[in-house]
Order: C-alpha cells, then structure tokens, then sequence
C-alpha cells in the first residue's frame, strides 16, 4: 500500500452505500494515508510558520445514519481541535483531492481573517489554474480561479466576514490522473511546495 498518495481506491471509498460498509473500506484504506501525512507534514508546517502545528485526523465519529462525504488531516496551533483557528488540510471526496488552507464558519477571527486577505486579492488571483476558493468546506464544489473574478474573490470575503455561516479557503485541486498522484514522492513534494504557496495567506496566532 502506498503511504501518502490517493489511488483510485481511495477515491472509490465515497463510492460506498452504507454508513458502516464506507467507514469500514476508509479506516483501512485511506485514513493510514491521513496519518503519515499528518506525522510527517507537521514539523514542516511548524518550521514553515514559524508555529507549533498539530495534526488533527478526521474520525466522522459522530455519524450515526450518513457516510461521509470526504475525509482529511487538518493541521492547526491548537492541539485539541483546528475548527477554531484557520487551518491547512489535506483531503478528497470522491472526484479529487485538494490541499487547502482557510478559516470555515465555527472560528472566531473571521472577520479578522477577511480584512487581512481582502488586500491579497491580487496575490490570490496570480496562483495558478489548479487553483481554487471554497466557501463550504463541507461541499466538494470549488470555484476554480481560472473561472471566477476580482468581484467574486471580494464577495467571498465579504460574506466570510458578515454571515454567520460564512467560510474562506483557499487551496490546490488534485484529480486522480493528476501527475502529483502517481507517486508517494511527487505527492509530498507537491503538497510541500502548495503548503508555501499558501503560507503567504498564513495568519500568525499569537
């Protein structure tokens, strides 16, 4: 089994019916993949901000009925939980994987977080195609910048710091015949280079 990349099968674990027949093929498949990429990320993560980063593997233990959607490693400064504080994650559903980092709707310093970015509109719009905004980390829809505008980059940010329900990410998408995929080695080398593309987007939490 590979120890880092996402295969097909990985992908094919949202593919799944059943709540327990998906969660059974995803702690077998795919979260070891999460949790060597959360071990052996952090300490980059830590030397590239400058700040202790933890990781945080999702666990989705509170589904009772719905299979998950998608899975991830998020990494923050807080070694109890990333959902306060904006994070970097490493995730898929089931038509891609994306590398991202960005603040979603239970963190307090949204409004923080829009004011900073709102003047690294143009930094965010010079990142390459592969690139994208969510503003739902929750949904696998990504507004890739290649197809969006200056306007909706700034509507976006607007609404992280006015609506309640409002989040911001920013990040990489990875299709399965994505080159970045064929090897563990191309994966992490290419996760490193996108977590320092992101990191001038990185919000100091001291």
């Amino acid at each position: 089994m590979t120890k880092y990349k996402f295969t097909k099968r990985d992908f094919d674990v949202f593919k799944i019916e059943g709540l327990e027949n998906r969660m059974e093929e995803l702690i077998e498949i795919t979260r070891p993949k999460l949790e060597n990429l959360g071990e052996d990320l952090t300490p980059f993560l830590t030397e590239l901000t400058g700040e202790a980063h933890f990781p945080h593997v999702a666990k989705h233990a509170r589904r009772t009925i719905n299979p998950p959607d998608d899975t991830w490693v998020a990494f923050s400064t807080n070694k109890r939980g990333y959902k306060m504080l904006p994070n970097f994650q490493i995730g898929l559903f089931k038509d891609h994987a994306f590398v991202q980092y960005g603040i979603i709707y239970e963190a307090p310093g949204k409004q923080y977080a829009s004011k900073i970015w709102m003047k690294q509109i143009d930094d965010i719009e010079s990142l390459g195609k592969d690139f994208f905004i969510t503003l739902d980390h929750m949904k696998p829809d990504k507004l890739l910048l290649s197809d969006i505008d200056e306007a909706e980059i700034k509507k976006g940010l607007e609404r992280l710091a006015h609506v309640k329900k409002g989040e911001f990410l920013i990040g990489k998408i990875y299709y399965p015949d994505s080159d970045a995929l064929k090897t563990d080695k191309s994966f992490l080398e290419d996760i490193k280079e996108t977590f320092k593309i992101l990191s001038k987007f990185y919000i100091n939490n001291d």
